[in-house]
C-alpha cells in the first residue's frame, strides 16, 4: 500500500467508515498513518471506592454484592449491577449492552474502569469497562492511544485502521543514515509505529521528537526558499506617499505607544527599500497591531498600489471591514470585502473592482486565496495571526502581485530565541507596550471548590449587561478524560444560570454556524459563550468582560494568554478565572506565572523553563505554527537541530530539497 492511497484500501474501512474519516480531513492512507493521537490512556493502580470523586476517571476494585441484572421496561435495556469493597459500594450502569450479563461470576473479585458520578450518596459508573486481576496487571504496563474522533468513530476502531495501514504501508527514510545517528533519531517507520502502538513511554518520547524533527525541518525548508525567492527581487512597489497616515495619526483620539511608534517607522523604512518588507508584527493582543496595519495599508493606496489584509475568520475580517471602511474612505480610499459567506452578486462586484484597481483595500479569509481574486496592482500583503496560515498560503498571496511587501502580525507570544529560528526569513517589530487606556485583566487561579462563587460572578455580570466567555478543553464527553466538555457544560450552566442565554461553540461547526454564533456574540445576543479554543483568535467582543477556563492545566501558559486576552477590550474592568482541574502542585505553579508576568514575551519565557520533556501529549500547544506533533515550547532543542541542519545546506541543496518536499506536496520528509 502506498501513501497516496486512498483510505477505503485499508482493511476495516468501508465507504461509510471512509465518510466519517472524511470529516477529520482524512482521506489517503498517509493522513490516517499521520493522525496522530491526543494524547495516552495509562491504566492507574485501583483507587478504594470511598476515595472516588464525581467527574474522576479511575478504577475500583471489589465483589460483586449481588448478580447483575436488567432493569424491566427501560427503554435502553439498562443492566444494573452493585460492587462493594472495604470502604462502599458502587453502582454500574450498561446500556444496550445484554453481553455484559456473561461477564459477572456471582463472588468473584473484578476491576472497574470509567467516570465516576456521584448524587448525594449514590456512586455510579457509567458504561465502564471490566477486568478481570490478570488482564488489568497487563494494562497497567501499557499506554492506549486517544484520538480526535467524530460521531461514529471510536478510538479502537481508528487504533485498528492504523494498525492495519502500517502493516502494509511502506514507509521509506529518506534521512541520510550519518544525520539520524548523528542526531540520535529513530528510523521514520519505527516512529510511526511507536507513535500508535506505544510499548513504552520513553521510546514513545523518542518517536515525537523524531517526528517533531520532521515537522521544523519542513516549514524551516519552506522559509529559507521563500528568503532566497525574496532577495532575488528588488522592491518594483516603492512606497513613500504617507500624507494619509499623517493625517489619520492626527483625527486618533489617542497617541500611539512608543512600540506602535517604532513599528511604524520600521515598517515605513522597509516599504522604501532595496527589497520587499518581510516583516513579523509581534505583540499581545490588544497591543495595537490594526492601526499600524491600517497606517501601512493607507500609505500603500496613497502611493497607487493595492493592498490586501487576511484575517483568520470571518467575523474578524467583518469587523475589519467595518473600521478600515469608517477611517479610509473620507480620503476616497475604496475597501472591497471577500469572505465564504458572500452573496454571489455583492463578490462578483468586488472582483471586479479589485481586478480593474477601483478598490485599492481588500479584506477577507482564505477567500483571497481563490484564482478568481485578480488584484490591478497589488503592493502590500498583510496577514492577521500567520500561524493560521502556512507558508504555501503566503507565497500564495504574494503571488497574486510582482512580488508585494509582507507583513504578518501574530498575537502568539513567542520566546524571542524561537521567534528567530521560526521567521528566520523576517526582520521582527515588537509591541511590548499596552495602550495606556487599557486596564489589565484581574486573574486568579482557583481549584473546582470555587464554581458556585465563579457562577454567582457571572450571574451579577450578565445581570449588569456584560458578557461571558467560558472555555472547555473538548467538545463531547470522553470516557477516558475527565476534563469538562463543550456540550454537556452548556446544559450544565443552562441549569446553574436560568434566565440567561447560553451558546456553544466548537471547531466541528460548519463555519456558517460558526459565523453565526460569533455574530450573535458580537452583537450581544449571547451573554454566555461555551466554547473550545476556537475563539482563541478571530473575535472582538469590547463587551465581554470575563472568562472562566475550565481544566487550564490542559494548555500551555501561552495559549492561556492568547485566551484570557479576548477579554479586557474595552473600557470596562474584565475579569479571568483559571480554575484548575487536578491538584498538581506543579500545574499550580505553571498556572500562577500567569498571575504575575508583565506580558505575553514573559510568559512564553516561563514557560520555555518550566515546561520539559514530561507531557509529551495533553498540553495544548503554545500557539505559534499549527504543526501536528511539534511544540514550539516543549521540541524547543529539537527546533535548533533542524534550524542549524537546515543553515548547514548549500543554496544548491536547499532549493533541490525544497522542489522535492513542498513543491510536490510530499508527505514523507526528504533530506
Amino acid at each position: 500500500m502506498y501513501w497516496s492511497d486512498p483510505v477505503v484500501k485499508v482493511k476495516g474501512i468501508g465507504a461509510k467508515s471512509a465518510e466519517l474519516y472524511a470529516k477529520l480531513g482524512i482521506v489517503t492512507v498517509g493522513q490516517l498513518i499521520g493522525h496522530f493521537p491526543r494524547e495516552y490512556e495509562r491504566y492507574e493502580a485501583p483507587v478504594l471506592i470511598g476515595s472516588a470523586t464525581d467527574g474522576m476517571v479511575c478504577t475500583v476494585e471489589g465483589i460483586l454484592t449481588e448478580s447483575a441484572k436488567p432493569v424491566p421496561g427501560n427503554a435502553r435495556r439498562m443492566i444494573v449491577a452493585r460492587v462493594r469493597d472495604v470502604s462502599g459500594e458502587m453502582e454500574f450502569r450498561w446500556f444496550n449492552s445484554p453481553y455484559i450479563l456473561k461477564q459477572f461470576p456471582h463472588g468473584r473479585r473484578l476491576l472497574f474502569r470509567g467516570k465516576v458520578s456521584k448524587s448525594g450518596r449514590r456512586v455510579c459508573m457509567m458504561q465502564p469497562e471490566i477486568f478481570t486481576e490478570e488482564a488489568y496487571r497487563m494494562r497497567m504496563r501499557s499506554m492506549r492511544p486517544v484520538y480526535h474522533l467524530t460521531a461514529g468513530l471510536s478510538s479502537n476502531a481508528v487504533s485498528k485502521a492504523v494498525k492495519a495501514a502500517l502493516s502494509v504501508t511502506e514507509i521509506p527514510d529518506p534521512m541520510p543514515q550519518k544525520l539520524r545517528k548523528q542526531r540520535g533519531l529513530m528510523k521514520l517507520a519505527d516512529a510511526y509505529i511507536e507513535i500508535h502502538e506505544p510499548k513504552d513511554e520513553a521510546v514513545t518520547k523518542e518517536a515525537v521528537r523524531r517526528l517533531a524533527y520532521d515537522e521544523f525541518y519542513r516549514f524551516l525548508l519552506s522559509v529559507r526558499h521563500m528568503k532566497m525567492s525574496i532577495l532575488r527581487e528588488a522592491n518594483s512597489c516603492v512606497i513613500e506617499k504617507h500624507t494619509y497616515a499623517d493625517a489619520i495619526l492626527g483625527s486618533l483620539p489617542y497617541e500611539l505607544t512608543g512600540a506602535q511608534k517604532r513599528a511604524v517607522a520600521e515598517i515605513t523604512n522597509d516599504l522604501q527599500g532595496a527589497y520587499p518588507m518581510q516583516r513579523l508584527l509581534q505583540g499581545d493582543v490588544g497591543s495595537g497591531k490594526t492601526i499600524v496595519a491600517l497606517l501601512a495599508l493607507s500609505m500603500c493606496a496613497e502611493s497607487g498600489f493595492q493592498g490586501c489584509l487576511m484575517a483568520p475568520t470571518e467575523v474578524l475580517a467583518r469587523q475589519h471591514y467595518d473600521t478600515f471602511c469608517k477611517t479610509l474612505e473620507p480620503f476616497g480610499l475604496k475597501v472591497a470585502l471577500l469572505v465564504g459567506s458572500q452573496g454571489l452578486a455583492e463578490r462578483k462586484k468586488m472582483l471586479a473592482g479589485l481586478a480593474s484597481g477601483e478598490y485599492q483595500i481588500a479584506i477577507g479569509t482564505h477567500a483571497l486565496f481563490q484564482d478568481s481574486v485578480q488584484f490591478s496592482n497589488l503592493g502590500l500583503v498583510i496577514v492577521d495571526e500567520q500561524h493560521r496560515f502556512g507558508v504555501k498560503q503566503r507565497e500564495m498571496l504574494q503571488r497574486k502581485g510582482m512580488t508585494p511587501h509582507l507583513l504578518i502580525m501574530s498575537a502568539t507570544p513567542i520566546p524571542r530565541t524561537l521567534a528567530m529560528m521560526l521567521y528566520g526569513d523576517m526582520d521582527i517589530s515588537l509591541l511590548d507596550e499596552q495602550p495606556a487606556n487599557r486596564l489589565p485583566v484581574k486573574s486568579c487561579v482557583v481549584d473546582g471548590s470555587y464554581r458556585p462563587t465563579a457562577y454567582k460572578f457571572i450571574r451579577e455580570k450578565a445581570a449588569a449587561g456584560d458578557q461571558v466567555y467560558v472555555i472547555c478543553p473538548m467538545i463531547e464527553e470522553s470516557e477516558t478524560s475527565d476534563g469538562e466538555n463543550v456540550t454537556e457544560y452548556t446544559q450544565k450552566l443552562r441549569e446553574e444560570l436560568p434566565g440567561l442565554t447560553i451558546s456553544a461553540l466548537h471547531g466541528q461547526m460548519d463555519g456558517a454556524e460558526k459565523n453565526r454564533i460569533l455574530n450573535e456574540f458580537a452583537a450581544g445576543n449571547i451573554q454566555v459563550l461555551v466554547s473550545t479554543t476556537v475563539i482563541e483568535v478571530g473575535i472582538n467582543v469590547p463587551n465581554a468582560t470575563v472568562m472562566m477556563i475550565e481544566n487550564a492545566e490542559r494548555f500551555g501558559l501561552s495559549a492561556l494568554h492568547q485566551l484570557r486576552g479576548r477579554v479586557g477590550r474595552g473600557a470596562k474592568q474584565s475579569y479571568c478565572i483559571f480554575i484548575q482541574g487536578n491538584e498538581d502542585a506543579e500545574s499550580r505553579e505553571r498556572l500562577n506565572v500567569l498571575l504575575h508576568a508583565k506580558n505575553g514575551f514573559e510568559i512564553a519565557e516561563e514557560d520555555l523553563r518550566l515546561r520539559g520533556p514530561g507531557d509529551f501529549f495533553g498540553i495544548r500547544q503554545s500557539g505559534g505554527m499549527d504543526f501536528k506533533i511539534a511544540d514550539i515550547i516543549r521540541d524547543a532543542a529539537v527546533l535548533k537541530d533542524a534550524k542549524d541542519d537546515i543553515d548547514a545546506l548549500s543554496e544548491e541543496e536547499s532549493e533541490a530539497q525544497y522542489h522535492v518536499l513542498i513543491a510536490e506536496h510530499s508527505d514523507i520528509v526528504v533530506y
